[in-house]
């Protein structure tokens, strides 16, 4: 037959409430003894912590125990905290005794009586429990009237996992964090959005540095003013969202932009300047483009980051900035710390959390929900609500959502196309008129005419531009390959030998004019368009 586990109460002593060696003191409520007058709690051991001067109570209160309950081992464990009321003091001193005491949860049961001890003890305890640094449940003890010295009991089990209603209040407040992030928008892209959980994840947990990578216009400073407003919100900051460009930091005034420097560092320096680092001192300082930082201020930038100080130029005064660091780039940073354009200990500091910003040619599910937004931004700068016909708006998106869309510029090339759409419209509503006009602009801009002309000039010949935009990029290769050898063919069966040369061999039938006929039919083609 297993043994029944043995019950364990850790907790600080009384210091006033517990004293008393007067026979009336069995009648009053004393918080370590009155958890031994209970029936239907049977405590095996009391464990007391204590300082230096309540050695002496600890061993009256193992003598008063041995009347109520005799068979309760009271054992003392002088802790040494300096200051009862400093986190930092009391904190260390009970991780110090949770780590060297010998815990025991196969034998035994564990309580923490919270009932003693300063306001600063009991929120250090449950940051200890919820670190799981402690097996244990919260034990707490009340009085309940003069002549009842057992007083009550409580346990609070801190496994908020029991709770439905407060698991799903987190969740609901994770959704409104991740739906912040994305502006509120209604994206659809799988990859996306467990990205954007990842980051909100980060945002509210850590303060190391973010490295967002992705082409130009997919929205790296937006995400990065996300994250600073989530931050701020949860008060997890005081300080300012700083916003550089690294690529405008260029000669001798990059040091002096990003550092500041002293009045008569340098020819010019007429006064002293604070600097962008020292400016984003308890907030967030967003570098872009952070490829194009020059290398000695690389070597700049990663002393602030491990030592939270720097030198001003011209200074030998240090200046003080803690900041969290978001960095953007369009530039592989692996390839350039290969060239030596980028230093491989600034990489490694910054590879912490690294995300990936899909492009707007791979989120093109996400364009619709972001025609909406972009609408709704339109309307807040000009206070002039615009909505699109149904016949446009189709129109548009059939385009917009085509691989004959390039989206060169991603998420600047759309939020610019709705604001040329909004601007030109005549009353409340884009129409036909206007999605056509921005339709051949974009094509202008980016060339697409050319493009398609030069990329699939077999194809162009034979079928329209909507008509290739609908072909997948496999089938558009293999189409290519198949109609050039077509139109060096003499026939379609001469067509058919050169085409499946290798299969022919291993079938019954060879009818390879039938085999090419049906292929060509896939795409709407025969054997006349294509051999003209």
């Amino acid at each position: 037959m297993q043994k029944s586990k043995k019950t364990v109460v850790i907790g600080f002593v009384g210091s006033t409430l517990d004293q008393g060696k007067k026979e009336e003191r069995w009648q009053r409520w004393r918080p370590t003894l009155s958890l031994l007058m209970h029936e239907d709690l049977l405590v095996d051991e009391l464990v007391l912590l204590h300082d230096r001067r309540s050695s002496s109570l600890i061993e009256h209160l193992q003598k008063d125990a041995l009347q109520i309950s005799p068979h309760t081992q009271i054992k003392g464990h002088q802790v040494n905290i300096r200051d009862p009321w400093d986190f930092s003091d009391m904190y260390g001193g009970l991780y110090d005794f949770v780590k060297s005491y010998p815990f025991d949860i196969e034998r035994n049961h564990y309580f923490l009586h919270i009932t003693t001890g300063t306001h600063v003890a009991q929120i250090c305890w449950y940051l200890l429990i919820d670190a799981h640094y402690l097996p244990a449940k919260l034990i707490q003890s009340s009085p309940t009237g003069k002549q009842q010295p057992e007083g009550e009991y409580r346990i609070i089990d801190l496994d908020l996992s029991r709770y439905a209603a407060l698991t799903q209040r987190f969740e609901h407040e994770q959704l409104e964090n991740w739906q912040q992030l994305k502006s509120n928008i209604a994206t659809k892209n799988l990859n996306f959005n467990q990205m954007i959980l990842e980051v909100e994840l980060v945002a509210t947990r850590s303060s190391a540095p973010i490295l967002i990578m992705g082409a130009t216009g997919v929205g790296k400073s937006q995400l990065a003013k996300q994250i600073y407003a989530l931050k701020k919100e949860k008060f997890h900051l005081t300080g300012r969202f700083i916003d550089v460009n690294c690529a405008t930091l260029v000669g001798d005034g990059a040091m002096s932009t990003l550092f500041g420097h002293s009045k008569g560092a340098f020819t010019g320096a007429v006064s002293a300047r604070t600097g962008y680092l020292k400016s984003a001192d308890k907030g967030i300082l967003f570098l872009d483009e952070i490829g194009e930082l020059g290398l000695d201020e690389q070597a700049m930038l990663l002393k602030v980051l491990e030592d939270k100080i720097f030198f001003p130029v011209g200074s030998d005064k240090e200046v003080q900035a803690d900041f969290q660091l978001i960095a953007g780039t369009n530039r592989d940073l692996r390839e350039e710390v290969r060239a030596g354009r980028f230093r491989e200990d600034l990489w490694a500091r910054l590879n912490t959390w690294t995300f990936f910003l899909p492009s707007l040619k791979e989120r093109r599910e996400d364009i619709a929900p972001n025609i909406e937004f972009e609408l709704q931004r339109f309307a807040n700068v000009h206070q002039r609500q615009l909505r699109f016909h149904s016949d446009a708006l189709e129109k548009y998106l059939q385009f917009a959502q085509s691989h004959e869309a390039t989206w060169q510029g991603n998420f600047r090339d759309l939020t610019a196309s709705v604001t040329r759409m909004a601007t030109l419209a005549n009353g409340e509503r884009i129409g036909l008129n206007e999605v056509n006009a921005e339709i051949k602009r974009l094509q202008n801009i980016w060339n697409i005419g050319e493009h398609v002309e030069k990329q699939y000039s077999g194809l162009s010949a034979i079928l329209n531009h909507q008509q290739i935009a609908e072909i997948d990029e496999f089938d558009r290769i293999q189409l290519e390959g198949v109609i050039e050898i077509c139109r060096k063919s003499k026939s379609m069966a001469d067509a058919g030998r050169r085409l499946f040369a290798v299969s022919r061999a291993e079938r019954q039938s060879t009818n390879d004019s039938d085999r090419v006929k049906k292929y060509l039919a896939k795409f709407g083609l025969t054997w006349n368009v294509i051999s003209q």
